[in-house]
């Protein structure tokens, strides 16, 4: 998949959350309705796969996780920027979401786990806070950030 048919990949998914509240209300409808088995699910999956495969995304490496924003927040995104990171058995720095944080978990090698939640979607709501970490093995996490807002604790 080229990147911009990731775009709209993510574009199409992005317009049906847009305004809804990251709250684990959102959490339960996009693991029912695009959890991880489904046709949205496997599409951004294989799409990540790719991407990391061809160098367009996960292009940074620091800390032993790679890393990278795809996208910044547009209108076209419905406000949201998106990054992937390709993790393995790791705790990441430890950071805020002041507009909250929309996660999806693709485990790749093992029975990865995301903060402790198995594949598909997690919804931090605004002002959480946490050490992103992968146990059990290696996953591509793709997130969603209202602005394209995180602060990274000191």
């Amino acid at each position: 998949m080229s990147k911009q048919a990731f775009h709209q990949l993510v574009a199409d998914l992005a317009t049906q959350i847009a305004g809804r509240p990251l709250d684990a209300d959102l959490d339960h409808w996009l693991n029912t309705h695009h959890g991880a088995g489904s046709p949205t699910y496997e599409a951004l999956k294989r799409a990540c796969i790719g991407g990391v495969a061809e160098g367009w995304l996960c292009e940074r490496e620091g800390g032993g996780i790679r890393y990278g924003r795809v996208f910044k927040a547009e209108d076209a995104l419905s406000r949201f920027s998106v990054d992937v990171v390709d993790m393995r058995d790791i705790a990441g720095p430890h950071h805020t979401h002041p507009g909250g944080e929309i996660d999806l978990i693709m485990p790749l090698e093992g029975e990865a786990t995301f903060d402790g939640r198995p594949a598909g979607w997690c919804v931090y709501p605004p002002g959480s806070a946490h050490f992103p970490t992968v146990a059990q093995g290696r996953a591509l996490v793709l997130y969603l950030l209202p602005e394209g807002q995180i602060q990274f604790s000191k």
